[in-house]
């Protein structure tokens, strides 16, 4: 696979990507009302995060090489050093949080595995016609019970 944009921009997409799901996921529609399109989202939420870790770790690669070429300089003067282990430190943790992120959608998404969704009829047609409902009438038109029913 080709990716002819930087990092960064890729970064970026990924972000706005994210950003759209939030956008998309308020309110139900054709492609989001059942627990399925939730098993689907929060497994490949899960797969992301699982793929962060590496995104971290090589993305402190600039930082590694120029501490390594000796040409990593820090605002203020301050020891370059002590920056860059500070960076790689913090960039441990988040890779920590990143793994633990994983596990924890891992979970939500086999919690989310045996669910769905009753697409059965509730049986009753008439249902939405009050007074077929408040008569006990099966509504249906020409059945000598309701004659003038519309809810059929």
């Amino acid at each position: 696979m080709n990716y002819p944009q930087s990092p960064v921009g890729l970064a970026d997409q990924a972000a706005e990507a994210v950003r759209a799901i939030n956008h998309t996921t308020r309110t139900p529609g054709a492609d989001w009302q059942y627990p399925s399109n939730a098993y689907s989202l929060i497994g490949t939420l899960a797969h992301l995060s699982r793929m962060l870790p590496q995104a971290i770790t090589q993305a402190l690669q600039p930082v590694t090489d120029a501490h390594t070429a000796d040409r990593l300089t820090v605002d203020g003067g301050k020891d370059p050093d002590q920056a860059a282990s500070s960076a790689i430190q913090t960039a441990r943790v988040a890779i920590g949080r990143a793994q633990r992120l994983a596990e924890a959608l891992d979970q939500v998404h086999s919690a989310l595995s045996p669910l769905g969704y009753d697409t059965s009829d509730d049986g009753d047609e008439f249902a939405d016609c009050p007074q077929c409902a408040a008569e006990d009438d099966d509504g249906e038109v020409g059945s000598g019970e309701r004659p003038d029913c519309t809810c059929a």
